[in-house]
Parts: C-alpha cells; sequence; structure tokens
C-alpha cells in the first residue's frame, strides 16, 4: 500500500505534537494511560490473536523459520502477559524530572542537571508483536511519542494493537498519536523515518543483523545500537557438571528465537570428557543440532561438523555450535574475534578465572555461572525494555526506562552576569 508524502508527514508532524503534550504529563496521568492499555490488551484479546493468526499462516506459507514464527506469534497467554508487563511499568520510577546532579556556584548561580524526554522515538523491528505494546509502554511512560515500524510479517498484529492503544490513550486524554504506526508506508516509509532528522530524534532498530547494519548504516537520525546475539557460554576447566548441564539446556532451549539465547559452547580442552557427553546429549535428545569441531565430536560423534561460518553465527533456532579451547584466555580470544558484544557467561569454581573473564570479556552482559536468558529487560527489574544495547554510547545492556531519557541543564540565578 502507497500512501502521500503528505500523510507521513502528518505522522511525523502529529507525534511531534505528542511528545510535547507527553512531556508534560504528570506521572499520575502517564500511570493512567499505562491501566488504560492494559485493560484494552485484555479486552480486545480475541481480536489481537485473530490477527496475529492471520500473519502466522502468511508467515508459514512463505516458510519463515520456527524461531521466527515463535517470535510472531501472540496467544491468549501472552497477550495477558503483555499487558501485565504493561501493568509491570506502572510500578516503576518515573525517570523524567529526576535529578542526575547538581550545585550551587560560587557566584551563586544554582544548576541542576534533570532528566528529560528525548521526545520522539522512532524504531524499526521485524516480526515481533511484543515489541509493539513494550515501545508503547515504555515510550509512555519515559514521556516519549513512539513512531513504530513494525514491518510486513506482522503487519496484521500491529495495525490491531496500534488500534487498540490509541483507543486507549484517548480514553486516558492522551494524544492517540502517541503511538503511531508507518508500517502502512512499507520499506519505503523506513528509509524516510531513517532520514526523518529534526522531526525523530532518537531511533532503535531490532531484529536480525542485516535490519541492524542497515539502520546504522543508512540513517541520519541518531541510532541506539541494538545487536545481533551471538551469545557464548564458556565451561571452565572446574566447572560443576550439574550446574553447566542445566545451564546450557536452559540457555539453547527455553525460547530458541531470541537475542539471549546461547548460540555457541566453549569448553576446556580439560573439561571435555567430564562434561560434554551429558550435557551435548541431552540438547541432542530435546532436538538441538550440534555443530561441533573435531575434537568435540571425537567425544559426540552425533555432532555435524562444524564449519567456519558456524563461528560468528546466530542461529535462532534449535542449532549450538560447539568448540573446545586451551583454557580462559584462548575462549576470551575466541569471543573477542566472534561476539557481536551481547553476553557472555562463564560456568566455573575458579573465581580466579571468573573474574578475569568478568574484566577482559567487552560485551553488554558479562555472567558467571547463570544463564544468558537473563539479560533482559523484565528479569532485570527494569520492566519491558527498548533493547539490548550493544554499543557504548549513552547506553549498554537492556535499555529501561531512564535509557529513552536525555537531560538538561536548569539554571536559576538572581541577577548574575558574567565578567
Amino acid at each position: 500500500m502507497t500512501r502521500t508524502a503528505d500523510g507521513f508527514q502528518t505522522i511525523l508532524d502529529d507525534a511531534r505534537e505528542a511528545s510535547i503534550v507527553l512531556a508534560r504529563a504528570t506521572t499520575t496521568h502517564k500511570n493512567a494511560a499505562l491501566e488504560s492499555i492494559a485493560a484494552a490488551l485484555v479486552a480486545n484479546t480475541d481480536r489481537i490473536v485473530e490477527a496475529n493468526g492471520r500473519d502466522l499462516e502468511r508467515g508459514i506459507a512463505k516458510g519463515m523459520p520456527a524461531g521466527l514464527q515463535d517470535r510472531l506469534t501472540l496467544t491468549h497467554d501472552r497477550v495477558q502477559a503483555l499487558a501485565a508487563a504493561v501493568r509491570a511499568i506502572i510500578e516503576l520510577p518515573d525517570p523524567v524530572g529526576g535529578v542526575v546532579r547538581g550545585g550551587t556556584l560560587a557566584n551563586g548561580l544554582q544548576l541542576t542537571q534533570v532528566r528529560v524526554p528525548f521526545g520522539v522515538v522512532g524504531a524499526i523491528y521485524e516480526a515481533r508483536p511484543n515489541v509493539t505494546v513494550d515501545l508503547a509502554a515504555i515510550c509512555l511512560k519515559s514521556g516519549n511519542a513512539a513512531v513504530l515500524r513494525g514491518g510486513s510479517d506482522a503487519e496484521e498484529s500491529n495495525k490491531v494493537l496500534v488500534d487498540v492503544i490509541g483507543g486507549a490513550l484517548e480514553a486516558a486524554d492522551l494524544p492517540r498519536a502517541s503511538v503511531a504506526s508507518i508500517d502502512a508506508y512499507g520499506r519505503d516509509g523506513a528509509q524516510r523515518l531513517m532520514n526523518a532528522r529534526g522531526y525523530v530524534d532518537v531511533l532503535v532498530p531490532r531484529g536480525s543483523a542485516g535490519l541492524i547494519n542497515a539502520v546504522v548504516n543508512d540513517s541520519s537520525v541518531p541510532v541506539i545500537e541494538t545487536g545481533a546475539g551471538v551469545v557464548h557460554i564458556f565451561l571452565d576447566e572446574t566447572a560443576d557438571l550439574d550446574m553447566a548441564n542445566d545451564i546450557v539446556h536452559n540457555a539453547k532451549t527455553q525460547r530458541v528465537g531470541v537475542c539471549n539465547a546461547v548460540e555457541t559452547l566453549l569448553v576446556h580442552r580439560h573439561a571435555v570428557d567430564r562434561l560434554l557427553p551429558a550435557i551435548l546429549q541431552r540438547l541432542h535428545d530435546s532436538g538441538v543440532v550440534i555443530h561441533a569441531d573435531e575434537d568435540a565430536r571425537a567425544t559426540f560423534p552425533a555432532a555435524t561438523a562444524a564449519t567456519d561460518e558456524d563461528w560468528g553465527r546466530e542461529y535462532l533456532s534449535m542449532d549450538i555450535a560447539v568448540r573446545v579451547v586451551a583454557d580462559v584466555d584462548a575462549a576470551i580470544a575466541h569471543i573477542r574475534r566472534h561476539s557481536t558484544h551481547h553476553t557472555e557467561s562463564i560456568i566455573t569454581n575458579d573465581m580466579a578465572n571468573a573474574e578475569k573473564f568478568l574484566a577482559e570479556v567487552d560485551s553488554a552482559v558479562v555472567m558467571v555461572n547463570a544463564s544468558t536468558r537473563f539479560t533482559d529487560g523484565g528479569e532485570f527489574g527494569f520492566g519491558a525494555e527498548v533493547g539490548i544495547s550493544t554499543q557504548k554510547l549513552h547506553a549498554r545492556g537492556p535499555m529501561g526506562l531512564p535509557e529513552l531519557t536525555s537531560s538538561k541543564w536548569i539554571v536559576r540565578g538572581n541577577g548574575q552576569w558574567r565578567r
């Protein structure tokens, strides 16, 4: 479907006007709007699931991978969970107006740095209708308007979700334009959003490495980069077998189509015989295809031979790459070469190696003896998240409410002038 350029510009203009209203909204008003959204999601569950079913049917017909199908799917339970996540944001502190730092100068000027909304947040993402709700809620609580490009795979779902959210906003006496979709403008709309500098204050891409790279490279709007998840777990020589088995299985199989699922398992050469047979057998029994190097295949012959392309690959499916390494230094070197700087975990009882791993692995989240599936705004206590930032400027790791604010300096004087 194609619309005129004026229609697209109207969306941007209306979002800018809505952002001014949201910036002035009180916490009480914003929380009331969030409750309205949560209630509307519950009331419209059947409608949402029906629209999602049409998206799923189309995706299956064109051969959508199982991992993406999982990300696309909205069941009744998942819609209820989305509503619960919106209500959880109500309980979180409002970052707007929070004081970052300040003081009084020798000349009597009072300085205060306070958090303020960005204004208009744009987002481009793929086959993730849950992100539509997460972004709407977190942008609202942080005082931002949202302009969303959710992609053709979830177009029916997102159309209904944005309509439901818009009605809830109006019922709470906030502008419907506070959350807008440009899906109807297709790829041209996405390109225009990337170049809407002056109308969109920041752009957040979520999806495949190809999508993220395209937005980073083509956008004139400032981008907060959320990276793909080539996630590693390293089993150190002293790793406990039961702990390692449970963590690896959880990190790979609990939900495969997400960016914090483990994709590469590294194993200390002195722990291979003790750890790998049981861990790989459990993965294999759960339907995971194991792509292993020669040393790992010697221990587990049912594995497929890994190729160079398996190191650094984000499967988003029931696949895992397995490699035997000499020691913790070799594991860190492998991660430096192949990681997308999302999440890495070491399983060990050697605290010196644990501290070395924490200090030397340069990723947004680095863990000891824990599943990588915990890299999540909700699990970290932030409520819904915008995404996992893998860059180093402004925000890194799960992006919650404070990460959707900037700051400004308030200066109060009583007649001072500079000599």
